[in-house]
């Protein structure tokens, strides 16, 4: 919300603001998890949380028999990537919203209000990707600590772009880093850094990127010779009826 009011009112890129906004975050956390406020200190180390949260609010798992267990939260992903798909193809706020995106002064020409959609937008935005902790946090860890998983966001980006924004693209793509990542202490035994596995992820990323880019163009390039052709047709039509009446 802070970074889509800094959008709409002063111009401010909501790339750089929420990237300046996590370290803000990031401090108030650092603060809520010192001894006396809403954290304790644990014993035998320096990791610092908050009190462990009652069973009542444990998320309920799925038994995948020799793989072990499926988080609960898969359900809530889905729900909610069906809830995108539906409020993106079928919901005239679905559409405005792809028009802002697409062309503000075509959205403002039809009528929407550019500011008030981005503004929805990132509020919206910052609610979904709230989500992507809770799995962590009611499904594994259950208390919330100094060494909570970082750069969610930033994986949430790169998928993304393998999957084009599109809800079953997403799905795939989120299947396939998380494929990479529990691959990760596999990869250690066979003799291999596991740093590799981020050199894999970023290949996969700029192929993606370089892939759609080029497809992008040639259609582009495919559609300017196709209107050409078209025009070309055209001026030619006057002249051949006026050789048949000659």
């Amino acid at each position: 919300a802070v970074a889509g009011v800094l959008k709409v009112t002063r111009g401010v890129s909501e790339v750089i603001a929420t990237i300046m906004l996590n370290s803000i975050a990031t401090a108030i956390i650092a603060y809520l998890l010192q001894p006396g406020k809403l954290g304790e200190l644990q014993q035998g180390g320096t990791l610092v949380s908050t009190k462990p949260l009652p069973t009542s609010s444990y998320f309920f798992t799925i038994d995948a028999g020799p793989a072990g267990e499926l988080w609960g939260f898969i359900v809530i992903a889905a729900i909610v990537g069906v809830a995108y798909w539906f409020l993106l193809g079928r919901t005239r706020f679905g559409f405005d919203l792809r028009t802002v995106g697409q062309s503000e002064s075509a959205a403002a020409a039809s009528g929407v209000s550019v500011k008030k959609m981005i503004a929805t937008s990132m509020v919206i935005s910052g609610a979904v990707a709230g989500l992507i902790g809770m799995p962590t946090l009611l499904n594994d860890s259950h208390q919330f600590s100094n060494d909570f998983p970082a750069g969610i966001g930033f994986t949430g980006i790169a998928i993304a772009l393998l999957g084009r924004n599109h809800p079953i693209g997403i799905a795939l793509g989120a299947l396939l880093w998380g494929f990479l990542e529990r691959t990760t202490n596999h990869l250690e035994f066979q003799g291999y850094d596991k740093e590799i596995l981020g050199v894999i992820q970023g290949v996969i990323v700029l192929c993606v990127v370089i892939a759609y880019e080029v497809v992008r163009r040639y259609g582009l390039k495919r559609q300017q010779q196709r209107v050409g052709a078209e025009l070309a047709a055209q001026a030619r039509a006057p002249q051949t009826k006026q050789e048949v009446a000659g």
